[in-house]
């Protein structure tokens, strides 16, 4: 087989190299450096292509690579709501404050 042979991947494992590398390219990401990060997520997800039955080989996926892409993207677009922290960005633009501390009720006492 010869190297960069995707034939020892599963129809799901080109499946989701597919649809990341679809997702590098609207982000502007040029089509083989897509492919190649695409290529790459998906061997960090699932620790490489196909593997033969037997003990040690049920492994989960680690979701973990693909996650944080996601995360990377909020990071660099100036307008997320992640990038600056809010929880709820419809609160934000509907004016609505929150604050850690609750407003002290009008009948408190003070302490001596």
């Amino acid at each position: 087989m010869p190297r960069g042979s995707k034939e020892k991947y599963t129809d799901k494992q080109k499946r989701q190299a597919e649809h990341i590398e679809e997702g590098y390219e609207e982000r502007g990401v040029p089509p083989e450096e897509a492919e190649r990060r695409a290529w790459a997520t998906v061997n960090k997800v699932h620790g490489g292509g196909e593997k033969p039955g037997g003990g040690g080989y049920d492994k989960g996926e680690n979701h973990e690579p693909m996650r944080k892409g996601g995360r990377k993207g909020a990071r660099d677009d100036p307008d997320s709501a992640r990038q600056a922290g809010v929880k709820n960005p419809a609160a934000i633009a509907a004016g609505i404050r929150s604050s850690s501390r609750a407003a002290p009720a009008s009948g408190s006492r003070e302490r001596t």
